[in-house]
């Protein structure tokens, strides 16, 4: 399977230890080289076709915990940081892994302004 390409079964998450790069795959969700800081970075497709970038990174370095960002996808993946459509909080990496996925499946099933609404 190349690694760009959605996978259709029902995998959970793959975290290896932290020597290693992270990485956390979603059902149908597209992968997205990662940043520096990353845990986690996706692209979700709505059912409407429209794309969102999904990213978890990793901000405790200031004092904050990990970040879990939505941002509409445009040209291509360009994404304009101040276009936040939701951002949520988590204490430990394990929260942060499931608020990634959490936030992935909501946007495949046509429920972002739930989530956002949660807030």
């Amino acid at each position: 399977m190349l690694k760009n390409e959605a996978v259709e079964d029902d995998q959970s998450l793959v975290v290896p230890s932290t020597s290693q790069k992270r990485s956390v795959e979603i059902p149908n969700a597209l992968p997205v080289r990662l940043q520096r800081l990353d845990v986690a970075r996706h692209v979700a497709i709505a059912p409407d076709g429209k794309r969102y970038v999904v990213a978890t990174f990793d901000d405790t370095l200031v004092g904050q915990g990990y970040m879990t960002a939505v941002y509409p996808q445009q040209n291509g993946y360009l994404t304009l940081l101040r276009l936040v459509i939701y951002e949520r909080e988590s204490e430990t990496l394990e929260e942060a892994v499931q608020s990634q996925i959490s936030c992935v499946q909501s946007i495949q099933r046509g429920k972002l302004q739930e989530l956002v609404k949660s807030l």
